[in-house]
């Protein structure tokens, strides 16, 4: 297709409406690097300002005291000391794992502390009012689906009930979902701007790079494959998220996928990680709400009708469903999690099911996954990781490097957007063989950007190209666009990167 780094820089910027000075993308290497270097300069300030503070309080405490009496005693050997005691008690490391977590979720404001809430999670008042719609209008959907069932929102289960539901977890269903992707398209494309007036992060994916997924199918396993788990298993010891997160820009081994991701996410489960995940289980089992049916019933619409995904269909129940519900403390809120399922919502969790056998780690690997990037391909938003900023760097992309299809597609009345945005909201989930939906999920992690989706996209247009340009209808292009299950992720977005 003859795709250039660059271009994917301009039109990330089209794409972005409004940025912020930390977002990650696959574009734009150096201020990457730029900022990956200042980062690791404020992480080594605030470990030497952890140090001098535990130092203070040291000195402020009767055991410090006695010890500076001693005329052996140095204030400096003592700062030193504590310095010292974090690197070899590896507190350092868990430090500096803690800290490059918390700016990964909350980034640097570039607002005037006076700025509202409302304006800091959507500086564009047209975005706010759509967002605030859309919401009355699913919130109507979901109101109107009680009265029709004659149901309450929520309510207190008897102890009966609750033994009952509890023997059959895994048989629960309802009627059908309150909205699918094409609804939301259609508000996502009835969007108007009212102001509108007419650096390569991607060098590891390059096609002279070995990756994982691609490579050791070709190549014999003792020359890529053994020392790519060789340096896997390193990283892992390491226990460094930054680490991790580089090393999964050339995509993770099967075997260290779950490990390696848990470091990047920052997963680690502890006691209270799972005493706090057996009482959402608890609260489920209390409390019957409208919601949670409608999480079963997606789960059977779904991965239960998918070859790939339904043997998970009983793990799922076990694992997402309970986790994703919220505490009764909350219960003023509706539904507790913020979050009202639509078509396909299972296939974010469905994948994952291959990583990770223990329910409790599912639920909090899957709770980053989505509060990070996931949550962004169905809610509106300026950001450019939102599917607004997502679906037009789509379609920037298609119009710019395949014109002629573009136009072609056009001409018989099909909007290319219309095929490819089920593929963005579900991050492919569903629509790619399982494995490559986690190859490409990689590196979505390790770019820490969701730009990777409409590029893929796009190469999928690209690849079936000589067919579409037949088609006369929206329903034979359709057809075309229908089994992406053979597709090879990797090579796609090589070629369409990186092919002169």
């Amino acid at each position: 297709m003859g795709w250039r780094p660059s271009a994917v820089v301009d039109l990330a910027s089209v794409a972005a409406t409004s940025s912020s000075p930390d977002s990650s993308s696959l574009s734009g290497s150096r201020s990457r690097s730029i900022r990956g270097r200042h980062r690791c300069v404020e992480f080594d300030c605030v470990i030497h300002n952890v140090s001098c503070t535990v130092t203070d309080l040291m000195l402020k405490g009767a055991y410090s005291q006695t010890e500076i009496s001693k005329n052996t005693i140095r204030v400096s050997e003592l700062k030193k000391g504590v310095q010292t005691g974090l690197a070899t008690s590896g507190w350092e490391r868990k430090l500096r794992n803690v800290i490059y977590q918390y700016l990964q979720v909350n980034p640097l404001s570039i607002h005037p502390l006076a700025t509202p809430p409302e304006h800091m999670k959507e500086p564009l008042l047209y975005l706010r009012k759509a967002q605030q719609a859309w919401e009355k209008r699913i919130l109507k959907s979901l109101n109107s689906m009680c009265t029709e069932l004659n149901i309450p929102l929520a309510r207190k289960r008897p102890d009966k009930e609750q033994r009952d539901l509890l023997s059959r977890w895994t048989e629960l269903g309802t009627d059908g979902p309150v909205y699918a992707p094409k609804d939301f398209l259609d508000v996502i494309m009835a969007l108007q701007n009212p102001n509108y007036n007419t650096g390569d992060s991607t060098g590891d994916m390059a096609i002279n790079q070995c990756q994982t997924g691609v490579d050791d199918v070709d190549i014999p396993p003792e020359m890529f494959d053994a020392d790519r788990m060789k340096l896997g298993r390193k990283v892992i010891t390491a226990d460094h998220g930054p680490l991790a997160q580089e090393y999964a820009k050339k995509g993770c081994p099967i075997s260290l996928r779950g490990d390696l991701w848990c470091q990047i996410l920052g997963v680690i489960i502890d006691e209270f990680d799972v005493l706090y995940y057996e009482q959402l289980k608890s609260n489920v089992i209390a409390h019957d709400l409208l919601v949670d049916s409608l999480l079963y019933k997606d789960v059977k619409l779904t991965a239960t009708n998918d070859d790939q995904y339904f043997v998970f269909e009983d793990f799922l129940y076990q694992s997402y469903i309970r986790g994703k519900l919220g505490d009764e403390n909350f219960a003023v809120v509706y539904p507790p999690n913020g979050v009202i399922p639509f078509h396909g919502f299972a296939m974010y969790v469905a994948p994952l099911c291959y990583l990770y056998q223990e329910p409790v780690k599912l639920y909090y690997v899957f709770r980053e996954i989505y509060t990070r990037y996931f949550f962004r391909l169905h809610s509106i938003s300026s950001h450019p990781q939102g599917i607004v900023c997502l679906s037009l760097l789509f379609e920037n992309l298609l119009q710019m490097h395949e014109a002629e299809l573009f136009f072609h597609l056009k001409s018989v009345g099909c909007q290319p957007l219309r095929i490819a945005f089920k593929w963005l909201v579900r991050a492919f989930s569903g629509y790619l063989h399982s494995d490559q939906v986690l190859l490409l999920w990689d590196r979505v992690l390790a770019y820490n950007s969701l730009e990777i989706l409409p590029v893929l996209a796009v190469s999928i247009f690209s690849f079936r190209k000589t067919n579409l340009l037949k088609v006369q209808s929206y329903n034979a292009a359709e057809a075309v666009l229908a089994d992406l299950t053979t597709l090879q992720v990797i090579p796609l977005v090589q070629l369409s990167l990186f092919s002169k």
